[in-house]
């Protein structure tokens, strides 16, 4: 098992990364390959929800249109990105009921227990002091509030990995993609620092691409 390569803590913020990333979020949101079923599977369908690192926004905006009566907070690190978000919301006729704020998962801008759910894909991997960032995903819940959270795993089959590669568009963000691999955890790593946390109970799987932790406060 290759050692763990710490790939940021600040997200994507240049302009043109910023669009590039676009780019591939929309292409991965066109061939269905964003986790929105998944969590609305979960019983994340209604209500106020939290994104962290809504990134473009596509996962929340998605939710949104998938789900009745439901509305969205999002907190971001990049403000290029928020802006971007901002516009795709718009595109969606979905901009009364998301909103989108500047902030890290471990210093999350609400106030205790605002929120009926909380749900983020692939930042995982950039937050800098996951254990804190657990403890405020709780403190943000409502008590009965479920989490999900997914994300790229390190321990990733190579030929997954290759096909993952040669499969994502646009190509300029394959060095993205591997760099933010060598930045995953592992199941067992996820296990161990939930462990020392509120979200002690979350349960982690992993699939041939990723590791999910969900569960309920």
């Amino acid at each position: 098992m290759k050692q763990r390569v710490v790939e940021t803590d600040e997200g994507i913020q240049g302009e043109s990364d910023v669009k590039v990333f676009d780019r591939m979020q929309r292409f991965l949101r066109d061939k269905g390959w964003i986790e929105t079923d998944e969590i609305i599977k979960f019983g994340i369908d209604d209500g106020l929800s939290l994104e962290i690192g809504s990134g473009p926004g596509y996962l929340g905006l998605e939710w949104l249109k998938k789900t009745r009566g439901t509305s969205l907070k999002a907190v971001e690190i990049s403000q290029n990105m928020i802006s971007l978000a901002r516009k795709n919301a718009e595109e969606y006729g979905l901009s009364l009921r998301v909103e989108y704020k500047n902030g890290r998962a471990e210093d999350i801008p609400f106030e205790d227990e605002t929120f009926d759910a909380v749900f983020s894909n692939g930042s995982m991997h950039e937050w800098s002091e996951p254990e804190k960032a657990f403890n405020e995903i709780h403190r943000v819940l409502k008590t009965g509030g479920r989490f999900y959270i997914s994300d790229l795993k390190r321990n990733m089959n190579p030929l997954v990995a290759w096909f993952m590669k040669i499969s994502v568009k646009p190509p300029e963000i394959r060095p993205g993609l591997k760099t933010s691999i060598a930045a995953a955890y592992t199941k067992n790593e996820l296990e161990e620092m939930l462990a020392r946390t509120k979200l002690k109970s979350a349960q982690v799987s992993d699939n041939l691409m990723g590791l999910v932790i969900k569960g309920m406060k």
